[in-house]
């Protein structure tokens, strides 16, 4: 007996100096935009790499910004590009990496409209300004001839957080609406002038859902998965598009705002096939990182997420980066030091 012990206490020592990879956890905060991306991204790049664990809390790209300037997550995501007030703020300057594209959506509950409405800018700013307030506005009406609209008031549903989204949203208004633009202006927390406020892209979707009469905008993927309308809207050739993987990626393309370091609006973009808004989504790293093995373990979930990771986009009703962005990002990877 005591030899059999003396064996197995042999045999826990040998195990006990054998080297064994050590877990890496890393924590990001941020956008609801991409969340089902994200989520399906660091599952699989889970089983790629057990010993990675990307944790992920979408609380809003505003929440992500302020955790990754106060330093509680090791990365942050949102759907508007930092200013440079705000990189100013941080003690290691963020980089902004796009993972994916994505369309933010008109989506609305009119009963008895079968017909897919179409919307101009300028009818979307009045609503979302308080002075359409009725379904049947000559306005409205005028973006839709031959289809017969009911009196119904129009219920608003807007975001009640910060949000990258009413970012995107407010700077599309701002481009096409200039009664927006000197009213409201800009922003991803506003202070809106009518409305139901809710939080994240299914908490607007749930909404609008629900309410008959309500109108609202989230991300493409919110609107297909929770089946509901969404309007055309007219772009910048005066098109009404619908949005879809192509029309989307003919912003990117068409956009000429994207700054070498991936700051920058496609809202609006010039082409007769582009849908008016349209964003890149971004993640902000930062660009020092003290720990080698959390630096090793970014770097190899970026080149991932930016290669084999993109086969993820459409099945989740975003578009794909274009290939110039990836190699331009591939080569942005090498400055976190």
């Amino acid at each position: 007996m005591r030899k059999l012990f003396v064996v197995s206490l042999a045999a826990m020592c040998a195990a006990m100096l054998i080297p064994t990879a050590s877990a890496q956890n890393m924590n990001g905060a941020g956008a609801t935009f991409p969340d089902p991306i994200y989520k399906k991204w660091f599952g699989e790049f889970k089983g790629l790499h057990p010993t990675i664990q990307i944790n992920y809390q979408a609380i809003g790209s505003g929440g992500g910004v302020k955790q990754l300037t106060e330093g509680t997550v090791d990365f942050g995501a949102s759907d508007f590009p930092m200013t440079d007030a705000q990189m100013a703020l941080m003690k290691v300057k963020p980089l902004h990496f796009p993972t994916v594209l994505g369309g933010i959506v008109i989506i609305y509950n009119v009963p008895g409209i079968t017909a897919k409405l179409k919307l101009s800018g300028e009818t979307v700013a009045g609503i979302y300004l308080g002075d359409i307030a009725k379904w049947n506005d000559a306005k409205i009406a005028a973006d839709n001839p031959g289809v017969k609209l009911p009196s119904t008031d129009i219920l608003v549903v807007r975001r009640s957080e910060s949000s990258g989204t009413s970012f995107v949203f407010t700077d599309y208004l701002s481009k096409v609406s200039p009664a927006w633009k000197t009213r409201i202006g800009v922003s991803a927390s506003v202070t809106w002038p009518v409305g139901v406020g809710q939080a994240k892209n299914d908490g607007v979707a749930g909404m609008v859902k629900q309410t008959p009469g309500a109108i609202g905008y989230v991300e493409l993927g919110y609107a297909v998965e929770n089946k509901i309308a969404y309007a055309d809207l007219k772009n910048a050739a005066g098109k009404f598009v619908t949005a879809s993987f192509d029309s989307v990626t003919a912003a990117a393309a068409n956009s000429k705002d994207l700054a070498p370091d991936f700051r920058g609006s496609i809202t609006n973009a010039p082409g007769a096939g582009t849908y008016p808004i349209s964003t890149y989504t971004w993640l902000l790293i930062p660009s020092q990182i003290p720990d080698a093995a959390k630096k090793k373990a970014i770097v190899e979930a970026l080149n991932w997420m930016l290669g084999p990771g993109q086969k993820d986009a459409q099945p989740l009703y975003y578009a794909p980066l274009p290939k110039k962005i990836v190699d331009l990002e591939t080569k942005q990877i090498a400055q976190i030091k």
